[in-house]
């Protein structure tokens, strides 16, 4: 490619043909996409799964007719075009990405393909010069656009209020189980194991480099031996509490974050300015422990509070005291 060559083609240069042919790859993979999300959703949200199958097959009832509509009028042979092969074409996120982010999310990117087609199709029947095809692009956009009436008719039919709720509780649970519950014990881990170390190495060197080193040394140590721990410790089958993989990651970046929260601040030369920092920034974080707890595990606030914040001054005050022993 030749450097600040575009080989994409602009809409505009599009022939109706193309236009028409984008529209069926268009169509073919949105399909595709809604069977992806209706698959992974079919164990744990089988009413969500068949409101996505119904969509996918409105989305191929869409390809059927702008495929009879090129037949008519440019013959059997579908020219390749695809979505990536048109500058400032919109785009669809990877499924795999969408998928593990929540079932709401999940919810929201369809909503939000089902907006950029419209966009599309009322952009195609513009540049349409033929009736028949004007007519077509013209109904799809009206299509597109009461898509959410459609998803709400589907979801009366195959997701009632009732079973609604349930998704989102079961949704909500998976969340904290798989998510919240590994990050937040990553989190007390790396805030409050790390505390001994890193201040009696303050203490006792007075150095605020290897300080910095040793928090760093501590906080890199246990987010792995925490990521590992509890990604070994339960695959997830029978608990329930989901992907062991996704629990490694929390609880390990967590446990690192929880630790170099007050690591970080040593990279300040000055020894009381860099200490001063990082009782501020522990104290912060014992609270947003406790918020946590109190959000998301249902803790009592001040009950996990006054745990926290103990537990942390504990652990804080033995490091002083060793350092400056």
């Amino acid at each position: 490619m030749i450097p600040g060559f575009s080989s994409k083609r602009r809409f505009g240069d599009l022939s109706e043909q193309e236009i028409l042919a984008l529209a069926i790859s268009a169509e073919e993979d949105d399909a595709r996409i809604y069977l992806t999300y209706a698959q992974h959703l079919r164990v744990e949200f089988p009413g969500s799964a068949k409101v996505f199958e119904a969509m996918a097959a409105e989305e191929e009832g869409h390809r059927q007719r702008l495929i009879e509509l090129h037949k008519r009028r440019f013959g059997d042979i579908i020219p390749l075009i695809r979505r990536e092969h048109v500058a400032g074409f919109y785009h669809r996120s990877p499924t795999w990405l969408i998928k593990n982010l929540g079932i709401e999310r999940i919810r929201d990117e369809a909503a939000s393909m089902e907006a950029s087609a419209q966009q599309f199709y009322l952009k195609a029947a513009q540049h349409a010069r033929d009736a028949d095809t004007r007519k077509l692009l013209g109904e799809l956009a009206l299509a597109e656009a009461g898509h959410e009436r459609t998803a709400d008719r589907l979801e009366q039919e195959h997701l009632p209020a009732a079973a609604r709720a349930e998704e989102d509780r079961q949704a909500h649970r998976q969340f904290v189980l798989t998510w919240v519950q590994p990050g937040l014990a990553g989190l007390m881990d790396g805030s409050v194991s790390t505390l001994a170390p890193i201040f009696a190495a303050a203490f006792a060197t007075g150095d605020t480099w290897q300080t910095f080193l040793v928090g760093l040394a501590a906080s890199l140590g246990a987010g792995i031996s925490m990521g590992f721990t509890e990604a070994a410790s339960d695959d997830g089958e029978l608990s329930g509490r989901g992907s062991p993989f996704k629990r490694g990651v929390a609880s390990g970046v967590m446990t690192a974050i929880g630790g170099l929260g007050h690591a970080l601040p040593y990279l300040i030369p000055h020894f009381w300015t860099a200490t001063s920092i990082a009782f501020t920034i522990v104290f912060f974080e014992l609270w947003a422990i406790a918020w946590i707890q109190n959000r998301y595990m249902e803790t009592p606030f001040f009950r996990a509070a006054f745990q926290v914040v103990l537990g942390g001054a504990l652990v804080f005050a033995t490091g002083i005291l060793i350092g400056s022993a």
